[in-house]
């Protein structure tokens, strides 16, 4: 791709998220509708997902940062579910749905019927989740629909490649795709185990905070490539690095810590972001040459798929989520019993996303014979529609469905006061170590510094209480609000004199830097302290 286009896609589709944050309308919905309409704006580039970049370039990134910022403990904790939906419900939804479009597709070979079934099993869960924060959904619904879209694509990919050697000619077995099925997922994990300590010993033992993120952007690519090198789930690899990594953070340098969230939330952005534009702008590509699939043919092949990828999600989702309780008297007993709306909820928030386009965009123009891929542009266009079907009707209405169904958010009142529990455990600790040390001569200090200390660790203590205290009868703030605001103004002061020294030649830039620098760093202290 050349820069300009690159440059327009990145620009543009950061643009329309940043448009998306001050309206009701999820991101992601936005930015493919965004697509979808400059599509066909004279002038604007025809951009074609390139699998090859896509896959390879595009899914570790944001894959490792949904990974590091996912709960190992809670995703430990809500196992069964998220390995039934991740690998159970995508190979149940690529045979039944791949079936469905051979009986109602006439003449399409089954095998490339299948194709399409793993083609779009998987869901991505970026739509829903966002929309899940927004809204506050309870934590184990979200934590459920993060863990499906860390692990569904890897189970995808590889019903995908089994379905593809049957459909190209090159012969596949059920024990053929099962042997792979485990090569690839045991490969996976395999190769992300194995990776997994050593990285993490570099990220512990390199002394700069710059090393250390250069290295945390070549992780997610490392593990993928050291993968696939060896005919095994890229995907997986990703995913076990990352939750391990996550896992292990506060064992990272401060400074890493704080420069690392700031560059990855940068780039999950500026990714998303991009991705979901694409999706809209392949409406061209996916329209061109379908030939004798065109018109109301095409239209009916697209609803009858969107309805039947739907459908199965709820056969599925439904028993998934009983008949365990039913058969294990050890599941009754350790789980509270399951409401009928969270099923609905997880069973709509089924979206599809820009790795299935990826995924229908590698599929080979002609077979081992020489002869065409039967009906390519058909399965690239009910992809096509698929995603967008998902994206725009499940995605929108679903913010709608959550409150019909009046189902209980998040407590913020009690985490809050979990929090502040935590903190005042953890500032007991504190006080008590400084105590120790103080009582130490070679950690003397002036009576004034250490009660500076004994401030700093008071004060944060009683910030998160603070949070829970009446709000400022005057401007409505909390305390901390307050506290953060006052902070921010007396920073800005003295940010203010330096400016003016620099300007009268007093000190010099790079003098100004190093103020300005310590000024960040202090503001970004108060920001954190004030808000717990």
């Amino acid at each position: 791709m050349e820069a300009l286009p690159l440059l327009l896609l990145v620009a543009g589709s950061a643009a329309v998220a940043g448009i998306a944050r001050r309206t009701p309308v999820p991101a992601p919905l936005l930015l493919v509708a965004a697509g979808l309409v400059l599509a066909y704006v004279p002038g604007v580039p025809q951009y074609e997902l390139d699998p090859h970049i896509v896959l390879p370039l595009l899914l570790p990134p944001l894959l490792y940062t949904a990974g590091v910022e996912s709960s190992y403990l809670d995703l430990r904790a809500n196992w069964r579910p998220v390995a039934l939906l991740s690998v159970g419900y995508v190979l149940f939804a690529t045979l039944v749905v791949g079936y469905a479009v051979y009986l109602i597709v006439p003449d399409l070979p089954l095998t490339a019927a299948l194709v399409l079934g793993a083609v779009i099993a998987p869901p991505d869960a970026v739509a829903a989740t966002a929309i899940a924060r927004r809204v506050g959904l309870p934590s184990r619904i979200t934590t459920i629909l993060q863990g499906e879209s860390l692990v569904n694509d890897a189970t995808a990919i590889t019903a995908y490649k089994v379905a593809l050697a049957a459909a190209v000619g090159e012969g596949a077995s059920w024990a053929g795709g099962i042997g792979e099925f485990a090569l690839a997922a045991l490969g996976g994990i395999g190769v992300g185990l194995v990776l997994m300590v050593p990285l993490h010993w570099l990220r512990t033992h390199l002394k700069e905070a710059l090393l250390q993120n250069t290295l945390s952007l070549l992780i997610p690519f490392v593990a993928y490539a050291a993968a696939e090198e060896v005919h095994a789930s890229g995907v997986l690899a990703v995913v076990v690095v990352a939750l391990y990594l996550g896992h292990r953070s506060w064992q990272v340098d401060f400074a890493t810590r704080l420069q690392e969230a700031a560059v990855w939330k940068m780039v999950a952005f500026v990714l998303e972001s991009a991705v979901f534009a694409l999706i809209g702008l392949q409406l061209p590509v996916v329209l061109k040459e379908l030939g004798e699939y065109e018109g109301a043919r095409a239209a009916w092949y697209a609803v009858a798929v969107f309805l039947v990828v739907v459908a199965a999600r709820f056969v599925w989702v439904y028993p998934a989520t009983f008949l365990p309780r039913l058969l294990f008297k050890r599941i009754r007993e350790r789980e509270t019993n399951p409401t009928w709306t969270g099923p609905l909820i997880v069973g709509w928030a089924g979206m599809r996303g820009v790795v299935s386009l990826a995924i229908a965009f590698s599929i080979p123009k002609v077979l081992d014979d020489g002869s065409p891929f039967p009906a390519r542009n058909l399965v690239l266009f009910l992809t096509f529609t698929t995603v967008i079907g998902t994206l725009v009707v499940q995605g929108l209405s679903l913010p709608g469905l959550i409150r019909l169904l009046r189902i209980p958010g998040r407590d913020e009142h009690a985490e809050t006061l979990a929090e502040a529990q935590a903190q005042s455990e953890a500032s007991q600790a504190a006080v008590a170590r400084l105590e120790a040390l103080l009582a130490d001569e070679r950690n003397a200090l002036p009576s004034a510094l250490a009660d500076r200390l004994r401030t700093v660790l008071e004060r944060r203590r009683n910030a998160v209480w603070e949070r829970l205290g009446a709000p400022n009868a005057v401007t409505g703030e909390s305390a901390d609000d307050t506290y953060r605001r006052l902070s921010r103004e007396t920073l800005e002061a003295e940010r203010e004199v330096f400016v003016r020294l620099r300007d009268e030649r007093r000190i010099d830039d790079e003098m100004l830097r190093t103020l300005q620098r310590r000024l960040d760093l202090e503001e970004a202290a108060a920001y954190r302290e004030a808000s717990g």
